[in-house]
């Protein structure tokens, strides 16, 4: 019944208060009928009221069950994608048999980047589509681990978890604690790693554990099981060093998508240690010193021999202010110390013994590098090649002299050489039609005939070999066979990019990553790969990409300049991937390289008991058998053994409403008139 006054309320309330007045008076005056004479003015109010009889044609609305299922990365470990499929189908199974009752179903797979599974946020989403006061029931198919759980909405009825796994899983972890990203070469740093298992693991004191470099051969050590190790490490070279520590996959364990690591440390050199020794003064002798000298990191020793032993000009020796030069210091008990040795217009005069020079050969041999920048002493009897280290120089002499202009050229090698690939591109004019690079030009060239393993990247005239470079043993050497490199220095002609190329010589003899010429890496943004190969070959075998589930992908690199072959990649998924062409190889991780699914994979309902227990739901495992659907009332245990409840929620859609008047207008009246004549029969009586 509603009521839908004639008269405003104050009105109404107005004519209440009189109502009440005169039936105060009535009785106050003895009158015995002043109940009836109440009884008529709460009739005329009740007209007043206008009371009127609601009549609602209801269509009856389904009751909803909101099922959200995970499909995480953790979810297809096992069998356990299928046990959500078989609780998925029962589910379905069971509230198809129910009347007004319907199933939403929202899935729910990793998060974007390593942000895990957040079932949570799907569930909240999936309740917002669907009206609050129709969803009887919330059902949850996953394994427990969910990275949202503070994020829980709230639950207008019960919530269940059918749980994955098995009650006896177990799972072994590979964990790289406190590694830098950056390591000082030659000196000792220290990584942590530890080897945890996880769940009903068997016991095991110790464990194979590998560690590769860089794609090399595997160092194969015993670690023990649940505890922090430290590893002491130094970097075998400078640029980034690529470290992959694994542990093989054990009978019985869940997954070994986390038994691999893979740490990318940069090697730095606290100090490069330079030797330079100038046979005598000359225009380009400031220039090598100004240039080892722009580099703080760079520590140089230069000695330029001014005065050689066969030098007669009766000046007393005690007033000569020349010091003495320190060979046997430098050539014998402090050679080692240096990174790298250069003979800049050096000449054979008497001053090194050849046992000395032999020292530098075995130095270059044993891993050392050496350079030797020559001028026409290099074609002469005294040149340095005929002496000991001529067995690792890359270039002999012919002792033929070219003076003559030429603007240096890039050799078919060249073009593809790390040390002198594009240089073309930073010439200070524009390449000529004939292809010659827009540089200045040089006058004199020493001509050489290669050695048998020499690499000639840069020519001359007559297509003569103007630098060399060489692998000797484990050490390098390089052969620029002029003394005139220093004209680009000085802008002569527009100059040319000296610098850069005495950079990239003088690194690529240190063996800095970044300058090798057969090279594979790869650089990542967010899940995209940019491979990268460089070679001194017209082409590159196909590349096989291994993914972290084990997936191989073949791919084609496409050729972009000489020597250098690309390839953007989007990988599937994050985590640890291995690349090899057959020659070379390289490990990238794409995030962490055990994703946050797998840093903890034993199924699990604590995570969720806390916003489960206040909805009066219950954590089943589906391998204790799949449950079936109760209805149950609000506030009642919604749980037992093999069964889970939803609350009926009994809601409806009005389809129409009708409205009809309690009494027409003059029941009312003719009721008051009749209670007003009744009281005054019975006043009148008296």
């Amino acid at each position: 019944m509603i009521l839908d006054p004639l008269l405003p309320w104050p009105v109404v309330w107005a004519a209440l208060a009189l109502v009440l007045l005169a039936v105060i008076l009535a009785a106050w005056r003895g009158l015995s009928g002043w109940w009836l004479r109440g009884l008529a003015g709460l009739a005329l109010l009740a007209a007043l009221l206008n009371p009127s009889l609601q009549e609602e044609e209801r269509d009856p609305l389904t009751d909803i069950v909101v099922a959200v299922v995970d499909e995480s990365a953790s979810q297809r470990i096992g069998d356990r994608a299928e046990q959500a499929a078989a609780a998925l189908a029962r589910l379905e199974a069971e509230v198809a048999t129910r009347p007004n009752t319907e199933l939403r179903v929202a899935r729910v797979g990793d998060a974007e980047g390593d942000g895990g599974s957040l079932v949570m946020g799907a569930l909240a989403e999936a309740m917002a589509q669907e009206p609050q006061g129709r969803i009887a029931g919330v059902v949850m198919i996953t394994d427990g681990r969910i990275h949202d759980v503070p994020s829980a909405p709230q639950l207008p009825a019960p919530l269940h978890t059918l749980l994955t796994g098995h009650q006896d899983d177990w799972d072994r972890r590979l964990v790289v604690k406190n590694a830098p990203a950056f390591g000082i070469l030659d000196e000792e740093l220290t990584l942590t790693i530890r080897i945890e298992d996880q769940g009903e693991a068997p016991t095991v004191d110790t464990v194979p554990l590998t560690i590769a470099v860089d794609g090399g051969a595997p160092m194969k050590f015993d670690v023990p099981v649940n505890e922090d190790m430290e590893l002491p490490l130094v970097l075998p070279h400078g640029g980034m060093n690529v470290l992959q520590f694994e542990t093989p996959e054990s009978e019985g364990e869940l997954t070994n998508r986390n038994n691999a690591a893979v740490v990318q440390i940069n090697g730095v050199r606290d100090r490069l240690r330079v030797l330079l020794v100038s046979g005598e003064p000359h225009a380009g002798e400031r220039t090598w010193r100004n240039l080892l000298k722009s580099d703080a990191s760079v520590d140089l020793v230069h000695f330029t021999i001014l005065r050689p032993p066969e030098k007669q000009d009766g000046v007393p020796v005690e007033e000569l202010s020349l010091i003495a030069f320190p060979t046997y210091e430098l050539f014998v008990e402090k050679l080692e110390d240096f990174d790298l040795v250069i003979f800049d217009r050096y000449r054979r005069q008497g001053i090194l013994p050849n046992e000395y020079l032999q020292n530098v050969a075995d130095y270059v041999t044993r891993g050392g590098a050496v350079l030797v920048a020559g001028g026409p002493e290099y074609a002469s009897a005294e040149s340095v090649y005929r002496s000991p280290l001529g067995d690792v120089l890359p270039g002999a002499p012919t002792a033929r002299l070219i003076e003559e202009g030429f603007v240096p050229r890039l050799s078919e090698l060249g073009q593809r050489h790390p040390v002198t690939e594009g240089l073309e591109d930073l010439a200070p004019q524009p390449t000529a039609e004939d292809g010659t690079p827009g540089w200045g030009r040089w006058f004199r060239q020493i001509d050489v005939t290669p050695s048998p393993d020499a690499t000639s990247i840069m020519e001359g005239p007559e297509n003569r070999p103007l630098l060399l470079l060489q692998r000797v043993g484990e050490g390098r050497a390089a052969l620029l066979a002029t003394d005139q490199s220093w004209l680009w220095d000085r802008g002569y002609e527009g100059g040319g990019p000296q610098l850069e190329l005495l950079r990239r010589l003088a690194h690529w003899l240190m063996k800095e990553p970044e300058l090798e010429e057969e090279a594979l890496w790869v650089e990542p943004a967010g899940q995209t790969m940019r491979i990268i190969r460089r070679t001194l070959g017209e082409e590159v075998p196909p590349l096989t990409i291994t993914g972290p589930d084990g997936t191989e992908t073949v791919v084609e690199l496409q050729q972009i300049s000489p020597g250098r072959f690309e390839l953007q990649w989007e990988a599937p998924e994050i985590g640890l991937y291995k690349l090899t062409d057959g020659e070379e190889s390289t490990v990238i991780a794409l995030g962490p390289t055990a994703p946050r699914e797998f840093e903890q994979t034993i199924a699990t309902g604590e995570l969720l008991t806390p916003v489960v227990e206040p909805t009066n739901g219950g954590v089943l495992r589906i391998e204790d058998g799949l449950p079936t659907l109760r209805d149950v009332r609000e506030g009642r245990p919604a749980s037992g053994r093999g069964w889970i409840g939803i609350t009926p929620r009994e809601a409806y859609l009005t389809a129409d409403i009708r409205i009809l008047p309690l009494l027409p207008a003059w029941a009312f009246l003719l009721l008051s008139a009749l209670l007003i004549l009744g009281a005054w029969v019975r006043e009148g009586r008296r």
